[in-house]
C-alpha cells in the first residue's frame, strides 16, 4: 500500500511539473509570437513609410523583417498546437512536410540574404563609386529574388525524401530528421549552412580590416563658398551665386550654374563618399553586423546539436541542451527589430517622427528664410 501511494504520488507530481512546463511554453511562445510579429511589421511600416529609407540596405531590411514576421505567422502556431496536444502531431504527414519545407526556407533565406548584406556592406565602403551607380531598386529586386531562390532550392529536396522531414518530439517541431551520417543525407544542407555563417563573418572581417588600413584617409568634404564681391565661388555655392545674378547684383564672371556647367560636376561629385555619408554607411555595417551576430548566436547551439547527431552515435544530446537551443531559434525571429531600434539612429528617429507617444522631446519648428 505505501508503495503503490508513493507511486501514485509521484505520477501526480510529474504530471502537475509537465502541466505547467506545457503552460509556461504555451505562454512564451505567444509572447514570442506577438513580438515578432509587432516589431517586424514596424519595422517594415517604417521603411515603406518614410521615403528617406527608401534605400538598398533598407530595401533588405525589409524582406528580412517580412520573412521573420511570415515564419512567426505561419510556421509557430503548428508548434504552438503540438505542445497543447502533449508535444504530438495531429495532422496529417503533408502538412508536416508544408511545415517544415516553410522552416528550413526561412532559416537559409536568413542565411543567404544576411551573407548578401555582408557583401554589399564591403562594396559601400570599399567601392563606393560602383556601389552607388549599380545598387539601385532593380538590382535590390534581383538580389531578393535570387536569394528567394536559392533558399527554395535548398529547402525543397527534402519534400521529395531527398533528405527527410518529420515531426520531432524533442523539438515540438516538423523539420530535418539528423540521422548518423552513414544513413544520413541531410549533411549537406547542414555543410551549406555553416558555409554561409563563416563567410558571411569573413566578408565583415575583411571590411574591418580594409577600414583599419584607410583609417589615416578621410573622406570628402565639401570646400566652404568664398564671397567675392557679393559673388559666391566654389562648391555648394552656385546655387547663392546664381541668385545674386538674377537679383542684379552679381559681379565678375557668370556663375557656372547659369552657363550649364556646374550641373555635371555636381553630378560626378555625387558618387564620391563623403562624411556624412560615410558615417551613414559605418553605421548601417553595425546594425547589420549586430543583426548577423544574433543569427549566430542563436542558432549556433542548435547547428551544433544537429552535428552532434549526426556525428555522434553513442551518445544522445541532453534533453535540456536540445529544448534550449530550439527555442533559441524560435527567438531569433523576434530580435532583429530591437537590433534595428537599438543601432539604428534613422529608424529611431523616424519612429520618434510617426508614433507621437515615442517622442522625447517636442519638435521646434522650422523658421522660414529667404536670400536676401
Amino acid at each position: 500500500m505505501a508503495n503503490g501511494s508513493e507511486s501514485e504520488e509521484l505520477a501526480g507530481s510529474l504530471a502537475q511539473s509537465t502541466a505547467i512546463s506545457t503552460h509556461l511554453k504555451l505562454v512564451l511562445l505567444g509572447f514570442i509570437i506577438c513580438a515578432s510579429l509587432a516589431g517586424n511589421l514596424l519595422v517594415s511600416l517604417l521603411v515603406l513609410k518614410d521615403r528617406s529609407l527608401h534605400k538598398a540596405p533598407y530595401y533588405f531590411l525589409l524582406d528580412l523583417c517580412l520573412a521573420d514576421a511570415v515564419r512567426s505567422s505561419a510556421c509557430f502556431p503548428f508548434v504552438l498546437l503540438s505542445i497543447r496536444n502533449g508535444s504530438a502531431w495531429a495532422y496529417s504527414l503533408l502538412s508536416c512536410k508544408v511545415v517544415a519545407f516553410m522552416a528550413v526556407l526561412f532559416c537559409f533565406h536568413a542565411s543567404f540574404m544576411l551573407f548578401c548584406i555582408s557583401v554589399t556592406r564591403y562594396m559601400a565602403i570599399a567601392h563606393h563609386r560602383f556601389y552607388s551607380k549599380r545598387m539601385t531598386l532593380w538590382t535590390c529586386i534581383a538580389v531578393i529574388c535570387m536569394v528567394w531562390t536559392l533558399s527554395v532550392a535548398m529547402a525543397f529536396p527534402p519534400v521529395f525524401d531527398v533528405g527527410t522531414y518529420k515531426f520531432i518530439r524533442e523539438e515540438d517541431q516538423c523539420i530535418f530528421e539528423h540521422r548518423y551520417f552513414k544513413a544520413n543525407d541531410t549533411l549537406g544542407f547542414m555543410l551549406m549552412l555553416a558555409v554561409l555563417i563563416v563567410a558571411t563573418h569573413i566578408v565583415y572581417a575583411k571590411l574591418l580590416l580594409f577600414e583599419y588600413r584607410h583609417r589615416k584617409m578621410k573622406p570628402v568634404q565639401m570646400v566652404p563658398a568664398i564671397s567675392q564681391n557679393w559673388t559666391f565661388h566654389g562648391p555648394g555655392a552656385t546655387g547663392q551665386a546664381a541668385a545674386n545674378w538674377i537679383a542684379g547684383f552679381g559681379r565678375g564672371p557668370m556663375p557656372p550654374t547659369l552657363l550649364g556647367i556646374r550641373q555635371n560636376t555636381h553630378t560626378a561629385n555625387r558618387r564620391l563618399l563623403g562624411m556624412d555619408e560615410f558615417k551613414s554607411e559605418k553605421r548601417l555595417g553595425r546594425m547589420f553586423y549586430g543583426i548577423t551576430l544574433s543569427f549566430l548566436v542563436l542558432w549556433s547551439p542548435y547547428i551544433v546539436a544537429c552535428y552532434w547527431r549526426v556525428f555522434v552515435k553513442t551518445c544522445s544530446i541532453p534533453h535540456r541542451y536540445l529544448s534550449t537551443a530550439v527555442w533559441m531559434t524560435f527567438t531569433q525571429a523576434g530580435v532583429n527589430p530591437i537590433m534595428c531600434f537599438l543601432l539604428n539612429k534613422d529608424l529611431k528617429s523616424c519612429l520618434q517622427l510617426h508614433i507621437p507617444c515615442w517622442r522625447t522631446k517636442a519638435l521646434l519648428p522650422r523658421e522660414p528664410y529667404c536670400v536676401m
